[in-house]
């Protein structure tokens, strides 16, 4: 098991406090594993093993847990001389969960933990359950560090470069860096976690009939991620493949395959006017191996994949981010965090003065002071130009920026 030390920095200060741990993610990025890390802190820190409780509720052990049979099993077993802690993994899988949380919280001496992949653990719904006493993290798939971590390269000089060449291929979902798989392998189990994302987030979970529907929108988003689109964009696409879906119904689904973080919303973001617009918004994937286990690899999906991972990069280190528009022109990624902003622009290699001269003249319109980076993939991704700085995409992912 290799250790997350991210998230383990994150949430090891909220441990012994009032409030609900909520992981919540894709399927299969780590948040049981992360759970696992917990329990074995709380071993090393003295908590004696009968303290801890630990329920794998996607398990079909517990198929037909109502809200009331989990607080009975639980309160069965709570520890009568000192706080239990509670790790309760896939809690969507039982109804009214958070009925239990709650009474657990509040009637007793307890910690608790819960991990969740669909959409009654987003934020929007989990405030309504939980009032002020939770706070969630958002776990994402391997970063390009941590996927070299699991390949124990990370200090393998010389070599940064091709394994970034194999992260973007195989992506970061931990399940296939355990071991030396080759490409097939990896997608067959890539495979895996989305058949089971689709049909158990989300065809099962909210009835869906027209399942060849919805994996249409899957195909159209997974191709044109990085590119603005709309539901109205998408509709007409249909219609002209004689397939005619009106733009709610795709709304719908594309909310859902959010909702399920198969894909991320990325907004515009008015850089002069310092608004978030509600047009021409981009789509990511939640890992770049999503689209080649579904679609096959594709060259020229090389440069919306090198975006896609610069933007989840952008979201596991707690940045909001937002397709940057100035006037006419438009920046990859304004990444905002707290007080924080940079300006990055995404690309393949320059390998003529036109693209050299957009790719730079863009960040140079911008005029204030935040840091601005021209990420590329090509061997001159290095310096300074006019503030500018220049980096091999590599290396930003191995930075602290």
């Amino acid at each position: 098991m290799i250790y997350r030390k991210k998230y383990m920095e994150k949430i090891l200060p909220f441990v012994d406090t009032p409030f609900v741990k909520i992981f919540t993610g894709i399927r299969r990025c780590g948040k049981s594993t992360i759970m696992q890390m917990l329990r074995d802190s709380l071993t090393e820190r003295g908590i004696k093993e009968e303290q801890i409780l630990f329920y794998r509720l996607d398990s079909l052990e517990y198929e037909n847990m109502t809200h009331l049979m989990l607080f009975e099993e639980i309160k069965k077993h709570l520890c009568k001389n000192g706080r239990t802690y509670i790790f309760l993994d896939e809690i969507q899988e039982v109804d009214s969960w958070e009925k239990t949380v709650n009474s657990l919280m509040s009637g007793y001496d307890t910690d608790i933990y819960v991990t969740g992949s669909n959409s009654r653990m987003m934020s929007s719904e989990i405030s309504t359950y939980l009032t002020g006493r939770y706070v969630s993290f958002r776990i994402f798939p391997l970063t390009f560090s941590e996927y070299l971590d699991f390949r124990g390269t990370y200090t393998e000089k010389g070599n940064t470069k091709d394994e970034f060449a194999r992260f973007m291929r195989f992506g970061g979902f931990p399940a296939i860096h355990l071991r030396d798989y080759s490409e097939n392998e990896a997608y067959t189990i890539v495979r895996d976690i989305y058949n089971s994302t689709i049909f158990t987030d989300i065809v099962k979970r909210n009835d869906i009939r027209k399942v060849d529907q919805l994996e249409r929108v899957v195909k159209y988003a997974f191709d044109n991620a990085g590119k603005p689109f709309s539901a109205l964009t998408l509709s007409k696409y249909m219609k002209k493949q004689m397939r005619a879906m009106d733009p709610e119904t795709v709304y719908a689904y594309l909310d859902k395959l959010e909702r399920a973080y198969i894909l991320h919303r990325c907004s515009r973001y008015d850089i002069k006017g310092k608004e978030f617009l509600k047009t021409q918004e981009k789509f990511y994937l939640a890992d770049t191996s999503l689209r080649y286990s579904v679609l096959g690899y594709d060259p020229d999906s090389v440069s919306a994949m090198l975006e896609n991972i610069i933007y989840i990069e952008l979201l596991s280190r707690g940045y909001s981010v937002y397709v940057g528009k100035m006037d006419t022109f438009e920046i990859d990624f304004v990444a905002i965090r707290q007080n924080q902003k940079i300006y990055i622009q995404v690309c393949r290699e320059i390998n003529n003065t036109k693209t050299e001269a957009r790719e730079y003249e863009n960040l140079r319109k911008i005029k204030d002071n935040y840091p601005k980076y021209l990420l590329r993939l090509d061997d001159f991704a290095a310096g300074n130009t006019d503030g500018i700085i220049t980096m091999h995409i590599a290396d930003f992912l191995l930075s602290g920026i």
